[in-house]
């Protein structure tokens, strides 16, 4: 009998599975399932994108690409950073092309991160940033974001968990879970903090063009002084409706995408030729399709969040991405009590806080990234689970 247990890295056998697949595994198994646990827009890619893509097939263009990235397709990212967002990024030097935004962050975290490093992590937050920065060696210290601040960090939360081994602080807004915001008077604020303790920061920025109302996404790389000890993170996936293609890219100074490059050529080479020829087109010619796909979210987004009003369930208004956070404290029922039981008992699937940070008890997250019809049959179940009077002793 072998004893595999001594064959694998014992990082990695630490490492929990993610809560979010859990249940998307649960709902797959079951069928018949509503499922408002995954945060993968229900949209097609669109056309024109697509045709792009296609049109690289028909013409056999299958082959490697350079490590970084297109040449154009590096272009097109400068560009479009630069009109969205106010921020230049030399093209040459500044931009890493990757197999999603989550490579881009495993790289850069390993890329900074040392032995015994401190990264700061605000949670509820993605999933990824603590088991990443506890694999390339650093220490994760968690920051506790609360309902009263709109989940946002705050710079006194932030000064108060550093110590002189805090070298990288993870800035996750638009925020998964919660879909609270940074606007710029809190990211300036946060900004000073990390002038003073002379931080590293990775802005994972993968929903910015998804908030809502007047006031659009401000990258903290435009905070002055930020972009030279930022790498911002993001993609495609969630602003063109692009998952399945895995496109991602990271922008950072030229010294710290020059050390990104040597990790991404050995362990990935290059990203998918065809996605690229894809994001190409999309970076060209798709901000009509974000507009269009950002005011159907926000029709979703005000259906949802007045229907678990309705319910009696807290409901922090979320101001970007595709979730809310709302609390089930009510129910008495803790997180993972109240996801299983309604998957078992109405076959609804949402996720579970404690997935995003322990702090995330008492809290669910709901993807409105499905159709209304999809969105209200589910609130009509989850209010017959919420009006069972043995709702709080279902067994499943």
């Amino acid at each position: 009998m072998i004893d595999y247990d001594k064959f694998i890295n014992n990082k990695i056998s630490s490492v929990k599975p993610s809560g979010i697949r859990k249940y998307f595994d649960i709902a797959n198994e079951m069928g018949h399932v509503i499922s408002l646990s995954v945060g993968e827009p229900d949209f097609r890619t669109p056309w024109h994108i697509r045709e792009a893509g296609i049109d690289s097939l028909q013409r056999g263009k299958t082959w490697y690409t350079p490590n970084r990235g297109f040449s154009e397709l590096r272009r097109e990212i400068s560009a479009y950073f630069e009109r969205r967002f106010g921020v230049e990024y030399d093209p040459d030097s500044q931009i890493l092309v990757t197999v999603g935004g989550s490579e881009a962050i495993d790289v850069a975290i390993r890329t900074i991160i040392s032995e015994g490093d401190e990264v700061l992590i605000p949670e509820p937050s993605f999933v990824c940033y603590n088991p990443l920065t506890a694999l390339a060696g650093g220490v994760p210290v968690t920051i506790e974001t609360k309902a009263k601040d709109g989940f946002r960090l705050t710079a006194e939360e932030l000064e108060s968990r550093i110590t002189p081994k805090s070298k990288l602080l993870i800035l996750p807004f638009p925020n998964n879970p919660t879909g609270a915001v940074m606007r710029r008077e809190h990211l300036e604020e946060i900004a000073r903090v990390v002038r003073k303790h002379d931080l590293f920061v990775l802005s994972d920025e993968i929903y910015a063009e998804l908030t809502y109302g007047d006031t659009r996404h401000v990258s903290f790389a435009s905070i002055d002084g930020m972009a030279e000890r930022t790498v911002v993170i993001n993609g495609f996936s969630k602003a063109y409706a692009m998952t399945g293609w895995r496109l991602g890219y990271a922008l950072a100074p030229k010294e710290i995408i020059e050390q990104m490059t040597k990790l991404h050529q050995f362990a990935i080479m290059s990203a998918p030729t065809t996605a690229q020829y894809a994001a190409i087109e999309a970076l060209k010619a798709g901000d009509g399709d974000i507009e269009y796909m950002r005011n159907e979210y926000n029709i979703r987004r005000r259906m949802i969040v007045d229907g678990f009003t309705r319910l009696g369930l807290t409901c922090f208004e979320p101001e970007g991405a595709f979730y809310i956070f709302p609390s089930i404290q009510s129910t008495g029922l803790s997180s993972d009590e109240f996801c299983s039981n309604l998957i078992h008992s109405q076959r609804v699937a949402v996720i579970p806080g404690t997935a995003f940070g322990d702090c995330g008890e008492g809290y669910i997250r709901v993807s409105y990234s499905y159709s209304l019809e999809h969105i209200m049959e589910a609130l009509e179940r989850i209010e017959r689970f919420i009006d069972a009077p043995d709702a709080a002793c279902l067994n499943g």
